[in-house]
């Protein structure tokens, strides 16, 4: 892979830190750490100052602004910024899952993954990042977030997943040389995705966990975030207590602010998505609580004006943010970054949800939770994870899959009872009961798994991989199962119907009644909230 395909931003590790006798500069220390110089206003909650300068919206007209002058030497540049932008291809697994059908209106959501990388390969990023060491090593995807734009536009959901989640990655093949990357046989950190091809192996990573389709990948470099917080004259940030993140023995981001409100901007900014010390208990959660706080009122900023100062500065800008992505084929032009940005910004701020993966801890790593799965079922369908507006209306059409499925009576599907409870033993039997109603309906491969007792809490239809997934879209159809009831999963080697305790009984299944509210332990934030306030480790205050 080349090193443009490893770029990336947000990281800070043991791999980021310099040792402790390290002269620390750029965004580790310096004016970075200091009291805010060149990127500070406002701090301890203080107003911001207003400067005599041209506001200008990011709009169409400004981009005419950019590359105005004779048609010929508009095109050029257009050209160029579009030559600087780097692409790969959206997905390197082999599981291509289907799109969402559209609603009435013929209007379909959008997704969006939000790739930040670890990797330091330009002069530029090695400054920012300060960690010379990494040059050239393994990128890893240390910041991802899939932004879910609803169909009817009216509203945003995103989901962070922390980067130490433990998954099992796909097989994915490098584009650029061949490389076949076979999937993990046990679970693996997430982040560790981005180094088996590319950024489409992380997008091929999600769709095998959440079920969700993936539209577009963006993946941000330390340049890219920099210019983004300068363009819009700083981004507010809050603190409970003034904090400096730096160990005793040289590790951390070097963010030092005071306690209140303060706009940062620049080095201060990458700093801050950055910082894990110093933050509640220094967990990568706690990070990404950060990063949310960052994005919801980088919005807002933008929503505002971007202060730009003038034409040449916004042309550097322009070129400094198309160096600093890479994207999928779909975004490869400035024209569509633009629309994509057109229909991102329909969504207003009180409207936006911010939410982590729920998790669990496995040693110093996480596992998802069911909550997990509930919340990545509410993307799928649609409904706003801020519990406004109306959830999509009658019963949604079902997808189809990439690989049709086979004539019923071809399909061998074998049928586990699940219905074992805490409470109440297996109903006997009920395998062979399920069977037998399969077989009525034509699926005469079907068999029956007499011999285990599973604890299952609703019924679901399993498959092992993508040439099957059509075969179990249509048991699930078949019996009635709603198209959620249907996973991907490697621990079957088969169509696997598991009759969960929602189904002890009778021969018609009855869905349960879904509980369509976001989990609080997604910790949800509105991206209108402006009171949000980081909570500061004593051990790091000053």
């Amino acid at each position: 892979m080349t090193q443009n395909a490893a770029r990336g931003t947000l990281r800070e590790d043991d791999r980021s830190d310099p040792p402790p006798d390290e002269n620390v500069t750029g965004a580790e220390g310096g004016a970075g750490e200091g009291s805010g110089s060149g990127g500070e206003r406002g701090g301890g909650g203080g107003t911001r100052t207003r400067r005599g300068r041209r506001l200008l919206k990011w709009s169409a007209a400004v981009l005419a602004l950019l590359i105005a002058g004779s048609a010929a030497a508009g095109y050029l540049y257009y050209k160029r910024l579009n030559d600087n932008i780097d692409k790969q291809p959206l997905n390197l697994g082999d599981n291509k899952v289907a799109a969402p059908t559209p609603n009435a209106a013929g209007q379909t959501p959008l997704n969006i993954l939000l790739i930040g990388s670890d990797a330091r390969d330009t002069e530029e990023n090695q400054k920012l990042g300060g960690a010379r060491e990494t040059f050239g090593s393994t990128p890893l995807a240390d910041v991802q977030m899939l932004v879910h734009l609803s169909a009817d536009r009216t509203n945003m959901s995103v989901i962070s997943m922390p980067r130490d989640t433990l998954l099992k990655i796909p097989k994915c093949t490098d584009p650029e040389d061949g490389t076949v990357y076979p999937a993990t046989q046990g679970r693996v950190m997430t982040n560790e995705s981005l180094g088996r091809g590319g950024p489409g192996c992380t997008v091929a990573t999600w769709q095998e966990l959440t079920g969700i389709h993936i539209d577009h990948f963006l993946m941000v470099d330390f340049a890219g975030v920099v210019s983004m917080a300068d363009a819009v004259g700083g981004v507010p940030v809050c603190v409970d207590a003034n904090i400096r993140s730096r160990t005793s023995t040289g590790r951390g981001s070097g963010l030092k602010l005071e306690k209140g409100t303060t706009y940062i901007k620049g080095k201060q900014a990458l700093q801050w998505l950055r910082t894990r010390y110093g933050f509640e208990d220094g967990s990568d959660l706690a990070r990404a609580k950060a990063q949310h706080m960052y994005m919801t009122a980088l919005v807002r900023q933008l929503r505002e004006n971007a202060t730009l100062s003038s034409p040449n500065k916004l042309r550097r800008l322009a070129e400094r943010a198309t160096e600093a992505l890479t994207v999928d084929p779909g975004l490869d032009t400035v024209k569509k970054l633009y629309d994509l940005s057109v229909e991102l910004r329909k969504v207003k701020p009180e409207r936006i949800t911010m939410t982590t993966m729920p998790n669990r801890y496995v040693g110093a790593r996480v596992e998802p939770t069911e909550d997990a799965e509930k919340l990545f079922r509410l993307v799928r369908e649609d409904i706003p994870l801020d519990g406004k507006g109306v959830k999509p209306s009658g019963k949604p059409e079902r997808s189809v899959p990439s690989d049709p499925a086979a004539p019923d009576d071809e399909i061998a599907v074998q049928v586990r009872n699940g219905t074992r409870t805490d409470t109440e033993g297996a109903v006997p039997g009920r395998a062979s009961a399920v069977r037998s109603l399969l077989e009525d309906k034509g699926f005469t491969a079907a068999t029956a798994d007499t011999e285990s007792s599973l604890s299952e809490q609703r019924t679901v239809v399993r498959y092992p991989s993508a040439e099957l997934e059509g075969d179990a879209h249509r048991v699930a159809e078949a019996l009635g199962l709603p198209e959620s009831s249907v996973e991907r999963s490697t621990e079957v080697s088969g169509v696997t119907l598991v009759v969960g305790s929602d189904w002890r009984e009778g021969t018609a299944y009855r869905a349960p009644e879904e509980d369509d509210t976001t989990p609080e332990s997604a910790q949800p934030l509105n991206g209108a909230d402006d009171t949000a306030c980081m909570h500061v480790d004593p051990a790091f205050s000053w």
